[in-house]
């Protein structure tokens, strides 16, 4: 992590992270789930982006949890303060931050539902984002969007094998792109190196 943050040092206007997660068998009430939490940290360093990857496992999970999870494992990788932009397909993450986590906060830590599931998550959460400013953004999963295609594969990967990254690794994305076009013709436009807007 610590070469990523020498260079984004370069006063990169914002650093991305599209986040996912996955929990294998919700079907079956009597076994474990496996699940898993993944994301693609990404910023334009002037010439081309600059990408690097994460994934974690439960052996016995939910989504929700792991949509917590993939927030506060993207955070915490970060070694200084960035403007971040969290992107996910959970709305249960999204919606959480965004709107239901400043409520709760204010009660503390109460909702007129009951208990707050993933309490200590949450908790967790608002800490690591404190340290950033940081943006939540929503995106429609399975709507043909490839990083967010991608950080998906990355999930199910890390909950059917039940391993970690261990940190930030060089990113895979290049190449899981070059596949889907290749065998699948997808994302034929869609152009990876262009700068942001």
């Amino acid at each position: 992590m610590k070469y990523l943050a020498a260079e984004a040092r370069i006063a990169t206007p914002i650093l991305h992270i599209h986040v996912d997660e996955s929990c294998l068998g919700n079907q079956f009430q009597a076994r474990a789930n496996p699940g898993g939490a993944a994301g693609l940290v990404e910023f334009w360093n002037g010439d081309e982006w600059v990408r690097r990857d994460f994934w974690l496992s439960e052996p016995d999970t939910t989504n929700n949890r792991m949509a917590i999870r993939s927030g506060i494992e993207g955070l915490t990788l970060l070694t200084q303060r960035y403007r971040v932009e969290v992107v996910s397909d959970s709305q249960y993450l999204v919606k959480g931050m965004n709107e239901w986590l400043p409520g709760w906060k204010a009660k503390g830590w109460k909702r007129k539902g009951g208990p707050i599931q993933n309490l200590e998550l949450w908790q967790q959460l608002e800490r690591v984002a404190a340290s950033q400013d940081v943006q939540w953004s929503w995106v429609r999963g399975h709507a043909g969007l490839p990083k967010n295609e991608y950080v998906n594969d990355l999930a199910v990967e890390a909950a059917r094998e039940l391993t970690q990254s261990g940190g930030l690794v060089p990113s895979g994305f290049r190449a899981w792109l070059e596949e889907q076009r290749e065998k699948k013709g997808q994302y034929l436009d869609y152009f990876e190196f262009e700068a942001p807007a």
